[in-house]
């Protein structure tokens, strides 16, 4: 029999989650939300939507103050997949997806007090990473992929990636093929969290690896229809991000180094060990994409330039000596001849785009 959906209840009916839900995410999509963002608040309110209705409350109208108190209270207490109670930023990302959702309700006139205005959050934890390898420790995990196979060439290449850059799982399943500039060490992150790009280095020995999957691995995998995805499965398609962090808990598993981990201890793990080898925080802060320092802050003090000087100098993943003085003499020599003084031609060039430009604003 094949499939007919349920007609969703109208939005003026009060007791229509989700309906108010739908309308609440497309005007996330409006907004230009991370799909990755939408889809955590699709899950987390309907989760809260199925709790309210397994309790009898199935009206907008109906969810008050302490109800919400109560489901705050539920969230501390419950378990997860794994059985594990929710961590404390799983608990806020939740909490905060009702607050939103209720002050949108409430901005578009569906109800006349926003019951979760004063809702208070989890105090926020500030604990070290659970698990932070060794550089030994680090190398070892890298080596068990059987690099015979076109899979543990992927299975290598990524987790190189992940080590030498500190980029997130995800970011690293959206990068493209185009993203790599192997020339300069440095790869493009675009759309990361917050949907900000940025650049960050990437060491010469992950550089290698990329350089041998792609000509011996994506170069089979890649069908007509593939995407310009930099990473694909076998099937020609964008790797999945959670076939990475199975491959990878498989692999710090098999190294037996006595630590649990997935994807994000690479990145943990990178962290510390440049921090260690004397790299500045703000560099660090830079390359993982985080938000403490302000925008002007980071694009006026960090250059990428500076910021491969550092990675080169401190991450422990290093090609060489002999080989690697000889990629940084390349690498030289490439950087002076892209900032070497521009042509008459060129100026002239530059000058009468100017021109243009200028007579485009005086006809506005």
């Amino acid at each position: 029999m094949p499939y007919v959906p349920r007609p969703e209840r109208p939005a003026s009916d009060p007791s229509a989650f989700g309906a108010y839900i739908a309308h609440y995410l497309e005007h996330l999509r409006a907004r230009a939300y991370n799909a990755q963002g939408i889809a955590y608040r699709r899950m987390g309110l309907h989760q809260f939507v199925a709790w309210l209705e397994a309790r009898g409350i199935t009206r907008i109208s109906e969810v008050t103050r302490p109800i919400l108190d109560r489901y705050a209270k539920h969230l501390h207490y419950a378990l997860n997949r794994s059985g594990r109670p929710l961590s404390v930023s799983t608990q806020t990302n939740r909490l905060t997806a009702i607050r939103h959702f209720f002050r949108y309700l409430v901005r578009q006139n569906h109800l006349l007090y926003n019951p979760a205005a004063e809702l208070e959050l989890p105090r926020g934890e500030h604990r070290l990473p659970q698990a932070v390898m060794t550089a030994e420790e680090a190398e070892w995990v890298l080596t068990q992929p059987d690099i015979t196979t076109p899979e543990g060439i992927l299975q290598r290449t990524v987790m190189e990636v992940l080590y030498s850059t500190g980029i997130r799982r995800a970011e690293l399943v959206n990068l493209d093929v185009s993203d790599v500039n192997a020339g300069r060490g440095v790869l493009s992150v675009r759309q990361g969290k917050g949907k900000k790009d940025r650049f960050v280095p990437i060491g010469d020995r992950a550089l290698l690896w990329v350089q041998k999957y792609l000509d011996d691995v994506r170069i089979t995998w890649e069908m007509p229809a593939s995407p310009k995805a930099l990473f694909l499965d076998p099937l020609g398609q964008r790797l999945d991000p959670h076939r990475i962090s199975r491959a990878v808990q498989k692999h710090i598993d098999a190294a037996q180094i006595g630590k649990q981990g997935r994807c994000h201890i690479f990145r943990h793990t990178m962290a510390t060990l440049m921090l260690e080898g004397g790299a500045d925080i703000r560099y660090i802060q830079h390359i993982l994409g985080h938000a403490q320092l302000s925008t002007t802050e980071i694009y006026t003090h960090v250059a990428i330039g500076k910021l491969k000087d550092v990675h080169t100098l401190t991450h422990p993943a290093k090609l060489p000596a002999e080989v690697q003085a000889r990629l940084v003499l390349a690498r030289q020599a490439y950087e002076t001849h892209r900032l070497s003084a521009p042509s008459a031609q060129d100026v002239l060039s530059a000058l009468a785009a100017e021109a243009d430009e200028d007579e485009r604003e005086g006809d506005d």
